[in-house]
Order: C-alpha cells, then sequence, then structure tokens
C-alpha cells in the first residue's frame, strides 16, 4: 500500500482535512458574498449644489434611478415621500437621480408637483448612470448600507413596506453600535 493511503488512514488526518475543507469553503463563501462597495459618485442636485455619497456614509442611503415619462416612478412618489419624512429625521437619506434623457426643467417641475422632500439629482452626462452598472430601466434602486456596500437593487416596482422595514433595521443597527 503507497504511504499516502496509509496516511489517510489515520482519523485524526481525516478529520483535520475535513475542517480545513469546511474552513476553507466558509470563508470563500463569504468573501464572494460580500456586497460590492457604492460607487463613489457626486450627485448634481436641482438646486445647483453637491452632494457624494461618501457625505452621505454612516448612513443608510437610497439612491432611486427615476424618470418624468415613468408611470411607477410617478405612482409610487408618495409612498417614497412618506418613508423619507418618517425615516430621515432618524438618519435615513434618499437622492434620486433623474434618468439623462430626463430634460432638466421638467425635472425641476415635476421634483416641485411631486413635492419630493428628498434632494433630487440630474445626471446630464450619464456619469452616474454608468457608475451604478449602466442603469438603463426606471425605477431602479439602490440601497446601500451604512458601511458603503450595496445592500440591494431592485427594478420595477417596489414593495415599499419592505424598503420601510429593511431601512429601519439598518436603522436599529446603527443605534445599537452608539
Amino acid at each position: 500500500m503507497p504511504q499516502s493511503a496509509t496516511y489517510l488512514k489515520k482519523p485524526h488526518v481525516v478529520i483535520a482535512f475535513a475542517v480545513a475543507l469546511v474552513l476553507l469553503g466558509g470563508l470563500v463563501f463569504t468573501l464572494s458574498n460580500q456586497s460590492p462597495h457604492a460607487p463613489e459618485v457626486s450627485f448634481t442636485l436641482i438646486d445647483g449644489s453637491n452632494v457624494s455619497l461618501a457625505d452621505l456614509q454612516g448612513k443608510p442611503v437610497l439612491v432611486s434611478f427615476w424618470s418624468t415619462t415613468c408611470k411607477i416612478c410617478i405612482a409610487k412618489t408618495p409612498e417614497m415621500n412618506a418613508i423619507y419624512n418618517k425615516l430621515h429625521p432618524l438618519g435615513f437619506e434618499m437622492v434620486a437621480v433623474a434618468m439623462p434623457y430626463d430634460p432638466p426643467t421638467r425635472v425641476v417641475e415635476f421634483a416641485k408637483k411631486l413635492a419630493m422632500p428628498y434632494p433630487v439629482a440630474l445626471d446630464h452626462q450619464a456619469s452616474i448612470v454608468r457608475a451604478f452598472g449602466n442603469v438603463r430601466v426606471t425605477p431602479t434602486n439602490f440601497l446601500i448600507s451604512p458601511d458603503g456596500r450595496i445592500a440591494w437593487r431592485r427594478h420595477g416596482e417596489l414593495d415599499t413596506d419592505h424598503l420601510r422595514g429593511t431601512i429601519e433595521q439598518m436603522l436599529q443597527k446603527q443605534r445599537a453600535k452608539l
């Protein structure tokens, strides 16, 4: 019998090898499932000011891509406004990013008409769209955790109750750390 086969018959060697494989597999699984960091972007808001994601780090942030021609976006705005109004005082932030094809005057008009209480950004050069993986569909939403990682991405209509609950959990975790 070859020496290597004899070596594998020793129970402690087999157990140690199995434990090492499990630990290695767990490490690979953990590293492969870590959320990517949100891109480092700066938003130009409709009032001419700028805010960057780095400025908002430490808080849960929803980056919501929308357009003035998106029926779902318009219909969900009152619910998004309510979430923001309720959770912003607790540390939640949101930036609504208008798609590059939306004329700025129309974006401003809709933001006022829909009483959007959160920052609304213009993306003339599509740099934010590109930074978030070439967003093409509205609505597309990215929830960013306080540590700057993308917690999830959603295309299409949002379940606002689920969104609210997820943000509340993030806020509770933040308060627990303080």
